[in-house]
């Protein structure tokens, strides 16, 4: 997945808000919150970091092309790197996208999720 692409799916969730920071990433919030974050590596190469369910994360820091977020996950977060964007895990990261947006909706308080109805 390209910058563009995965910019072009985010903007697609209601309510998504983006940002530049972080040193030029491509921040997607809802509700004030981040659910995804895109930049590019050490290595010139676009990756895309997302919040996951516990069962999820335990399962994708084992799995190829992914890695526990090193700020995130450092810190305790259950927080997900894809490394791999050679486009075949292109499904996956749209899957992982939209449970990282569901999983930050349902830690907005009630009042801020009726707001963003």
């Amino acid at each position: 997945m390209t910058h563009d692409e995965f910019n072009q799916f985010c903007d697609a969730l209601p309510a998504s808000t983006y940002v530049m920071q972080w040193g030029n990433s491509h921040v997607w919030k809802i509700g004030g919150k981040v659910f995804a974050v895109g930049f590019t590596n050490k290595q010139g190469k676009p990756a895309f970091t997302f919040k996951a369910s516990p069962l999820n994360f335990d399962f994708l820091r084992e799995e190829p092309g992914y890695i526990p977020a090193p700020y995130f996950a450092s810190r305790g977060m259950k927080w997900i790197q894809q490394v791999d964007t050679s486009g075949t895990l292109d499904e996956e990261l749209k899957y992982y996208l939209n449970e990282s947006y569901t999983l930050v909706v349902s830690g907005l308080s009630k009042a801020k999720r009726k707001e963003l109805e």
